[in-house]
């Protein structure tokens, strides 16, 4: 018997068939690290799995294409669904209709789920962020003792605002027992009503090793404070239940802070030009004073020419040393107001100090406030009243 020859379009959809027959292949799960990583201006997405021998070509259908993973290449997954061919180009792919992130597929899909939940039930609503003092006092930080985010958070705040207070509330940042921490943290601050503001916080990780900002008893605590927090975990691209509950999200911790605290130079700024605004007030306010006192002076005189009332000079000059006398008395108090204000202005100069013989030492950004803080060698910049000396230490 003689075998009919096919067509090459006939031998390839006998191989489609073949695949799309097949119990295994039509049903399917691949693992494996993401290259070639393509969206198409359709929404179709094209990409290739690979281990360290092979590969296989994929296809996403736009309308099975989750945005929210964030795929990318070198990114490794778990692909499900099937196999089969295209027919015109005449080679197999693997189409892909649901994915997992390895190792974080469950975690995933709680975290939408309880996502979903406390967005319905309105944990995330604008209308119950409180507002982040603009002048603290003080400042809670829950976060592990050890890691980069307190020194961090440290750093920053001396910057910017040296007077505020940072209060640490010591807890696991991650595995078992840190949610009860993290809980723990928030109701202690909010218990002894210590602090004005509070950083919840970690560096960033793995979805698992955030997973404690995750818990549903943790965001609902952050609800519950009626002192404002702002959350900063993980890095700008990471994202945990506890940011959408927090009255304010920090992309890192060093931005908590910047957001916690004003900075000193800027209000120092900002009242230099309200005293200079209210000394221009004054003067204009005076020199107005002065032109209607002139022009009454000016109607006196023309009265008194005209030998209008030449029985009551004598009262007009009465009225004007009231007038001389009440001026001065309105420009003596007005400038006692003035010298106040100043000298409040100047007692809330951090650097009025130096007017006093005193010497701000700074390593680079760091203030000195210790002989640990330096060591042989170190190049110091001292801040004086007048100008700034550099220096070498040579001895300590």
């Amino acid at each position: 018997m003689r075998i009919r020859a096919l067509d090459v379009t006939e031998a390839n959809e006998y191989i489609k068939r073949i695949l799309n027959d097949d119990p295994i292949l039509s049903n399917i799960k691949v693992r494996g690290e993401i290259s070639n990583f393509k969206l198409h201006s359709s929404g179709n997405v094209y990409l290739s799995l690979k281990d360290d021998n092979s590969k296989i070509n994929c296809m996403i259908h736009r309308n099975s294409f989750d945005k929210n993973l964030e795929l990318e290449d070198g990114k490794k997954i778990i692909a499900d669904g099937y196999i089969s061919s295209y027919v015109r180009g005449g080679v197999y792919q693997l189409y892909i209709r649901n994915i997992e992130i390895e190792g974080e597929g469950e975690l995933y899909r709680e975290f939408i789920k309880l996502k979903k939940k406390l967005e319905k039930e309105g944990l995330f609503d604008s209308q119950y962020k409180r507002e982040i003092p603009r002048f603290p006092k003080s400042i809670g930080v829950i976060t592990s003792p050890t890691g980069a985010v307190i020194r961090d958070i440290i750093n920053v705040v001396k910057r910017r605002y040296p007077k505020l207070s940072i209060k640490l509330f010591p807890v696991l940042v991650q595995g078992q027992g840190s949610a009860k921490d993290l809980v723990d943290g928030l109701e202690f601050f909010n218990k002894n009503k210590n602090v004005d503001i509070i950083i919840i916080g970690r560096g960033g990780g793995s979805l698992e090793e955030l997973w404690s900002f995750n818990e549903e008893s943790v965001a609902r605590a952050v609800f519950e404070s009626k002192i404002p927090v702002i959350s900063a975990v993980g890095h700008e691209t990471d994202f945990t239940i506890c940011d959408f509950v927090s009255d304010m999200r920090a992309p890192t911790p060093s931005a908590a802070a910047e957001i916690a605290t004003p900075n000193i130079d800027d209000i120092i700024r900002h009242q230099n030009n309200i005293l200079r605004s209210m000394e221009s007030s004054m003067v204009n306010t005076i020199r107005y004073q002065r032109q209607k006192i002139d022009s009454h002076f000016h109607r006196f005189n023309l009265y008194k020419e005209r030998s209008l009332f030449t029985d009551r000079y004598m009262e007009l000059d009465r009225y004007q040393e009231k007038i001389e006398k009440a001026m001065e008395l309105l420009l003596r108090q007005e400038k006692e107001k003035l010298n106040v204000f100043s000298n409040s202005m100047a007692n809330l100069n951090p650097f009025s100090v130096l007017e006093r013989g005193y010497i701000v030492a700074q390593k680079g950004e760091k203030l000195v406030s210790s002989i640990s803080d330096v060591s042989m060698g170190d190049k110091l910049d001292l801040r004086l009243n007048d100008g700034t000396i550099k220096c070498e230490v040579i001895e300590k």
